[in-house]
């Protein structure tokens, strides 16, 4: 690199080797740096124009060894100072991220919440999952693709062997959230979320006998009140039918899958762009089962049924924002968890679960059975309680890892 700094720039002075043990050649001053070039950094090619070296300067030629650590290139005090007097203020959200962090939470809650009432709603006088699967990723997708027009954010490239990589998670994610929305439509939104509550469970058994992870037996004695709350909740719901239980169980394992996958896929992109292309996948799996499954009765009276029921303006704007709803709740969720611990976001997804159940009820007006109410509860504390130790283990093996490479 220096041969290339001296070749190129103005002629400089050349250094004969005086008699006597010459060490290393000191710049002279670190004052005497132009400071218009900003500060240095290793590892670049250095313009000739960033050093403006004086070897007039008094200071000694000769280096002895105790000097040598002070001989550091550093920014100028000039530098330093000059960009902290044009430094911004900080701004007041930037003092108290706290609030931020907050925002995305209620916007999680607010969206998902929201979504699900708005969902049940749909298929109260419109009785079509697949089709209505098909429409939030549609909507979703959309979005995405306004987003990328007007870059934000910028669209990343994607090559043919990402895309094989997230050919698997898209495939999970289309069959977990058609099967969610089956379910959905079969039975209450309390039980569908109460069956998902498994999925914990599952992604723990996935963990073990698939990955060959090893599962502390701490984390398996969690997820015991989260069968057993299920069982219990299942036995005397008041809307249960097999369809919505078995849609919901399936939901989870292809879910579970889908995490699986979606570690394997690790790539450098940015989540919004990697669940833009994700969702532009399952959209095209989507599309073919709701044509097959639902297509001859959507034409036959499945449309005019809807309308006649609560008119072509409503219908075509329920749909709209359920689709909305559906992706930006997706969307922040990721979000969230990129802007709090995992342990936070654990307990964050929790009360979420909660939230949707609760608010489901008292919307809906659906009648509970005591056992049913204790079953429920007993499977979300367990989840709390696994989610609170998993958490805990990960924290412990980052700490680890981060001692370990140091």
């Amino acid at each position: 690199m220096e041969s290339r700094i001296l070749s190129s720039g103005p002629t400089i002075p050349r250094l004969t080797k005086p008699a006597g043990r010459i060490n290393t050649i000191a710049v002279s001053s670190l004052a005497t740096l132009n400071t218009t070039g900003g500060n240095l950094i290793w590892g670049r090619q250095l313009r000739p124009s960033l050093l403006n070296l004086n070897f007039s300067s008094p200071s000694p030629l000769v280096s002895t060894p105790a000097k040598r650590a002070r001989n550091v290139l550093k920014p100028s005090a000039a530098t330093a100072s000059d960009s902290g007097g044009d430094a911004a203020p900080e701004s007041f959200l930037a003092k108290n991220p706290w609030l931020t962090t907050g925002f995305f939470f209620f916007m999680w809650y607010f969206l998902n919440v929201i979504f699900n009432i708005l969902n049940k709603k749909i298929y109260n006088y419109f009785p079509y999952p697949y089709f209505v699967s098909v429409i939030h990723l549609a909507v979703g997708v959309v979005y995405c693709l306004g987003s990328w027009a007007v870059g934000l954010p910028k669209r990343a490239p994607i090559d043919s062997n990402l895309l094989k990589l997230l050919i698997p998670v898209a495939l999970c994610h289309a069959l977990g959230h058609v099967t969610s929305n089956v379910s959905f439509a079969a039975v209450a939104v309390s039980f569908t979320h109460t069956v998902k509550a498994l999925e914990p469970f599952f992604n723990a058994a996935a963990s073990q006998f698939i990955l060959g992870q090893s599962i502390p037996i701490t984390l398996w004695l969690s997820l015991a009140p989260v069968v057993i709350g299920v069982s219990m909740a299942s036995l005397t719901e008041l809307s249960f039918n097999w369809l919505g239980f078995i849609s919901a169980m399936i939901s989870n394992i292809s879910f579970t899958y889908r995490s699986i996958y979606s570690k394997k896929a690790m790539t450098g992109m940015d989540s919004t762009n990697l669940y833009a292309y994700i969702s532009i996948i399952a959209l095209f799996v989507c599309i073919p089962p709701a044509i097959i499954l639902e297509g001859p009765q959507l034409l036959k009276h499945g449309f005019s049924d809807a309308i006649a029921k609560v008119g072509m303006t409503k219908f075509i704007s329920d749909l709209f924002w359920v689709g909305m709803f559906y992706h930006l709740y997706n969307q922040l969720a990721t979000n969230t968890l990129e802007r709090v611990a995992p342990l936070t976001h654990a307990v964050g997804n929790v009360l979420k679960r909660v939230f949707v159940i609760g608010f489901s009820i008292v919307v809906f007006g659906n009648k509970i059975s005591t056992q049913t109410a204790i079953g429920t509860s007993i499977a979300i504390a367990g989840v709390a309680i696994y989610s609170l130790i998993k958490a805990k283990i990960e924290e412990e093996k980052r700490i680890l890892s981060s001692l370990l490479s140091i």
